[in-house]
């Protein structure tokens, strides 16, 4: 039995998601929704199971693995097919930068607990969280459209199979455009996208079919 610990809009969930469906594992999703009760992830259940109180948290054969990139390493190694890593050690390496640079440099800084103790802590109101989203992750697209001017770089973020990155990338990309950014000014990541979001895997990954989703 697998289980995904996983609230609908959560870029990181969504990154396994994606994995899981090119890969092609059946797994049961366990809906934790982040704001309703002051958000189930503060509960002594969950904590248990994670205590970071962040989502997702995968469970197979009773082990519980947190953090969406350590998961998706899991999940390659594990499941070899459909591999989301590819072989040659220099290319791994790059993927893993590009993957990075979105899960470290750009999400930390704009997922939701940042978002509420700025609105909570400073008072920052919602114009000025705007902004702040906005302009890191502006700073973010910049970097990454640049690392993908590369012969590297194909249909995908990297060569035409869709891999680590791109399960990092498109997540990115749908919570950045809930806030307003305008992705046609990356056109690189925005071309690997909109050809990601064509793929089956990715569409059944999208938040919007999610059991939890509102």
């Amino acid at each position: 039995m697998r289980e995904l610990y996983a609230y609908f809009r959560s870029s990181a969930a969504y990154r396994v998601r994606i994995a899981l469906a090119l890969k092609e594992l059946e797994y049961q999703v366990v809906p934790i929704h982040l704001l309703r009760h002051g958000g189930e992830q503060h509960t002594p259940e969950y904590r248990h199971r994670n205590p970071e109180g962040l989502v997702p948290a995968y469970v197979e054969n009773n082990h519980v693995l947190t953090q969406s990139l350590a998961i998706m390493e899991y999940l390659d190694e594990a499941y070899p097919e459909a591999a989301l890593l590819p072989a040659d050690t220099l290319a791994r390496a790059r993927v893993r930068a590009l993957a990075l640079h979105v899960a470290c440099d750009i999400h930390p800084l704009n997922n939701l607990r940042v978002l509420r103790w700025l609105a909570n802590e400073l008072q920052v109101e919602q114009a000025g969280r705007d902004q702040w989203y906005r302009h890191w992750v502006a700073l973010g697209f910049e970097a990454l459209e640049a690392q993908l001017q590369s012969p590297d770089t194909g249909l995908c973020c990297h060569g035409d199979t869709p891999g680590m990155a791109d399960c990092c990338l498109v997540p990115q990309v749908y919570n950045a455009r809930r806030f307003d950014v305008d992705v046609s000014a990356y056109p690189t990541i925005a071309r690997i996208t909109e050809y990601c979001e064509s793929l089956p895997a990715f569409q059944a990954a999208h938040p919007d079919r999610q059991p939890d989703a509102a």
